[in-house]
């Protein structure tokens, strides 16, 4: 297929070209939002740097979903309040940050607040709670 037959495809068959464009876009956005948001981990990434490196587990949900059920230990801090509580967490530097939410979406946003704040190993758990629920994890209440 030569240029001249190329283009007669693609102004013959725009829907399919649009489709194809946007579907392979929605494909590739995720990879490009985790590269934005900074570093995701899996349950199974989690539980290791909780158990191996002793992870701090920060819970930015307000308080009535941290009620419900979290992970063990998690230090709750909601997310309108991080920038300015942040220094309460100035002796967990050195330690590796995970940021949960519900369902991981503003866990990347605060994870990006920690680490402005000097918390250079912080990530957020890809798919929150829910997913950590979904592996069969433990909360606690």
């Amino acid at each position: 297929m030569g240029e001249v037959g190329l283009l007669k495809f693609i102004t013959e068959h725009m829907f399919l070209v649009a489709l194809a464009a946007v579907s392979g876009g929605m494909l590739v956005w995720p990879a490009i939002s985790r590269g934005m948001g900074g570093s995701s981990v899996s349950t199974l990434q989690a539980t290791l740097l909780i158990n191996q490196k002793n992870a701090l587990v920060l819970d930015i949900r307000d308080a009535a979903d941290y009620e419900k059920g979290h992970l063990a230990n998690a230090r709750h801090i909601p997310m309108a309040e991080l920038a300015a509580r942040a220094p309460e967490l100035e002796k967990f530097k050195a330690r590796p940050v995970i940021v949960v939410c519900e369902r991981g979406n503003r866990a990347d946003k605060a994870a990006a607040v920690m680490r402005k704040q000097g918390f250079d190993q912080t990530f957020s758990l890809g798919g929150g709670v829910a997913a950590w629920q979904q592996a069969g994890l433990p909360l606690e209440k």
